[in-house]
């Protein structure tokens, strides 16, 4: 029903996207399959979602990738689920009211499923762990976003017990 490794690999490919953002979601993904099996979620949707959440960059590297990303998927027609991982897996998701003030078509991009909130924080946590969370939730304060700050902050706290203790910085 998803697409698997190769495949995710490929579209990647067809969408444009270099060496560096696909070795960066190969990262993800790992992470991320690691913390689906720990928490009862969807390996297979994971996985997929994982390695297509950064597709869009192959077409631009704004906050606006979430969205670009997840149109290709649905007009390639891949499952719904997949596009949604990928058009909500920013930071902890953005409100309506943010998306409308950076520009993206008015909706909420907040992740609802335990799929969606994996990827979100696999991709928030890969490379740098919690530091970098923290990183991530400081840069948003001084951007004045002390919402989108604390729902980073939330989203860790509520699936931190999901990353394997081998994989925590």
């Amino acid at each position: 029903m998803y697409p698997d490794e190769n495949e995710c690999l490929e579209l990647l490919k067809r969408a444009g996207c270099g060496k560096n953002v696909i070795a960066h979601v190969k990262e993800v993904a790992e992470l991320a399959v690691k913390m689906a099996e720990r928490c009862a979620a969807n390996l297979e949707l994971v996985r997929a979602g994982a390695l297509l959440h950064d597709i869009g960059r192959g077409k631009t590297h704004g906050i606006e990738h979430a969205v670009v990303g997840a149109e290709l998927l649905r007009e390639w027609g891949y499952p719904e689920e997949v596009a949604l991982i990928v058009e909500r897996h920013i930071g902890a998701g953005i409100d309506l009211k943010t998306a409308e003030r950076l520009g993206l078509p008015a909706k909420n991009y907040i992740p609802q499923s335990i799929e969606e909130k994996i990827v979100a924080e696999a991709d928030n946590y890969a490379g740098e762990g919690e530091e970098g969370i923290k990183r991530l939730a400081e840069r948003l304060r001084e951007k004045g976003d002390a919402v989108a700050a604390e729902r980073v902050m939330a989203l860790h706290e509520e699936l931190k017990e999901c990353i394997p203790e081998n994989m925590r910085m």
